[in-house]
């Protein structure tokens, strides 16, 4: 007999997703934040952590922060010197020169301060919705959705959303979501695809929201 499925609920998804958040490891971002990291060096862990592993981006974050942790002090390095120190991030050569202009123009623009407001952060070179977001989130502890690919192919295979990009995620996300949910969703949604809600065959045999998932999208799953 076809098991039968409980209707989708928020509340109760966020629920079970945070009752199992502790098992997974959280998003590197998340962590150094939680480290007591400054805007500025959730800015940079961001940046660095785009395209790649979260164990890469931790020991980048680590080698670089030994040396540089300010706008000013980034600028006083080498480029060359600051590529050796964030190798073997994604694209690091161009991730060097992204901190460096960056750095720059924090510095002259903006008084050496992180900027708050999305708008401003979005005129930094190399700077998303995604990466913008979750500096206002990580570094400013402000209300804001924050959408990667696990956010946005999860609220999809969920049904909580239909969506084709990420951009348009987030709005329905604006627009639905409990706003006493919006700090805390990426970094659940992170943990919980990493580990679980994986892109390819996720682990449907031991996700805790299984009987309430439509698994829209879902061809193969473990």
């Amino acid at each position: 007999m076809k098991s039968t499925r409980n209707q989708f609920n928020i509340d109760s998804f966020v629920e079970l997703i945070e009752e199992h958040y502790k098992k997974w490891n959280p998003p590197i971002v998340t962590l150094i934040s939680k480290r007591g990291a400054t805007p500025f060096e959730v800015l940079v862990s961001t940046l660095l952590s785009l395209r790649t592993k979260d164990g890469v981006t931790a020991k980048a974050c680590a080698s670089l922060f030994k040396v540089a942790r300010t706008p000013l002090e980034i600028l006083k390095l080498d480029e060359d010197e600051l590529k050796e120190l964030i190798y073997p991030v994604g694209f690091y050569p161009t991730k060097a020169k992204r901190l460096k202009e960056i750095s720059r123009i924090i510095i002259e623009e903006y008084d050496g301060k992180v900027p708050e407001a999305i708008d401003e952060l979005l005129k930094l070179p190399g700077v998303g919705r995604k990466t913008a977001n979750l500096v206002l989130i990580e570094g400013y502890h402000r209300d804001a959705i924050c959408v990667d690919t696990h956010v946005h192919r999860i609220s999809n295979r969920i049904g909580y959303v239909k969506t084709k990009m990420p951009d348009k995620t987030e709005s329905a996300l604006r627009k639905k979501l409990p706003l006493k949910y919006w700090v805390r969703y990426n970094e659940l949604l992170v943990a919980f695809g990493q580990v679980i809600c994986r892109p390819i065959s996720p682990i449907c045999s031991k996700c805790p929201i299984e009987r309430m998932c439509p698994q829209i999208g879902v061809d193969r799953s473990r």
